[in-house]
């Protein structure tokens, strides 16, 4: 038997990697542009939080239950472990993890409630973007699969926004294991990522100190990008070529309304 590594992966329908990539950028930018927006978390604040970037830690990473922040750090790869830690700790203090995870993902509903009035298709970006996730393996995958349990609301926009934000957090997950994979560190990542600002994207991320020079590694990363595609294709096979073309319209539809 073969064995499975980075660069030997299980074999995928050839239509699905065309998807993954055509799926991964506005998939990361509509399903997580209600994170960290005023609309989100000033309620939060209004709930008891003691600070927006507090209740989005113990939102987004409730899912995984009332842990110590570490299992969060894990999860979340990206973030500095101190700030993780203070930020999980201060708004887990509120009213425990899995009420601040059900009051997130209600507050993510209703920002895609709010920005989707226009969009008449969510029904069946929905029944799409379900079966790809209930059909998911979750294995290493925590912070995904925390919210692939997650409850969903019953009405089509609100759903349709909430599992747009669950396969965001599929991709994530699925990314952070093909850094790994390829030798890079989350800090690295950031700091080679051409989508980010390099270091002062890893400060908003709470990292302090002397950088590392990562020069050497944007192969590595561009590689583990590609694996990340690979990976997620596995995923999108549960979808027919003509639902998947199907999905890659109508997420880019979704992505021109909350973009616009």
């Amino acid at each position: 038997m073969p064995i499975i590594t980075a660069s030997n992966p299980k074999p995928h329908q050839p239509h699905s990697l065309a998807t993954a990539r055509a799926i991964a950028a506005p998939v990361g930018a509509v399903g997580g542009a209600f994170m960290l927006h005023p609309d989100t978390l000033t309620p939060g604040k209004a709930a008891g939080y003691p600070g927006g970037f507090a209740y989005y830690v113990v939102g987004r990473g409730g899912v995984l239950g009332d842990v110590d922040a570490s299992v969060v750090v894990s999860a979340f790869a990206f973030f500095a472990p101190s700030l993780v830690r203070s930020l999980w700790d201060a708004g887990v203090a509120v009213e425990g993890a899995r009420k601040a995870s059900d009051r997130y993902a209600l507050a993510c509903a209703q920002w895609g409630r709010q920005r989707l009035s226009a969009f008449t298709h969510a029904e069946r970006l929905a029944e799409l973007l379900a079966t790809i996730i209930d059909h998911a393996d979750p294995s290493g995958l925590a912070l995904f699969a925390g919210w692939q349990t997650q409850a969903r609301v019953d009405d089509a926009l609100g759903r349709c926004y909430q599992l747009l934000h669950v396969l965001r957090e599929l991709r994530g997950s699925v990314h952070i294991v093909a850094i790994i994979a390829h030798g890079v560190t989350p800090l690295e990542a950031l700091l080679v990522n051409p989508g980010s600002a390099g270091e002062a994207q890893a400060k908003r991320f709470g990292w302090e100190g002397d950088f590392p020079n990562a020069d050497s590694l944007h192969a590595a990363f561009a590689s583990a990008e590609e694996l990340t595609n690979v990976l997620m294709a596995r995923h999108l096979d549960v979808l027919s070529e003509s639902e998947q073309n199907e999905l890659v319209e109508l997420v880019s539809e979704v992505n021109d309304l909350i973009s616009h």
